[in-house]
């Protein structure tokens, strides 16, 4: 009876992780971009490329371990 709620839960929870898994990964990669563009890029914007590429990392690592799909039935 009260385990009828997880399931829900954990769906609900799925979708804001892959919504967030792809918005991750479009901001790493507009961030990659910039780095290819520039001529001299600065410590900052290497960094800041790191960063998003490490936080799309670990959101996708999180979502192969929760075993999460990103299929539409």
């Amino acid at each position: 009876m009260f385990f009828r709620r997880t399931g829900r839960l954990r769906k609900e929870y799925d979708e804001k992780l892959l919504a967030q898994l792809n918005q991750f990964k479009q901001h790493w990669q507009q961030e990659k971009s910039l780095l290819e563009i520039s001529f001299d890029p600065s410590e900052e914007v290497i960094c800041q490329t790191k960063v998003a590429e490490a936080k799309y990392i670990f959101l996708l690592r999180e979502a192969k371990q929760r075993k999460v799909t990103s299929y539409k039935a």
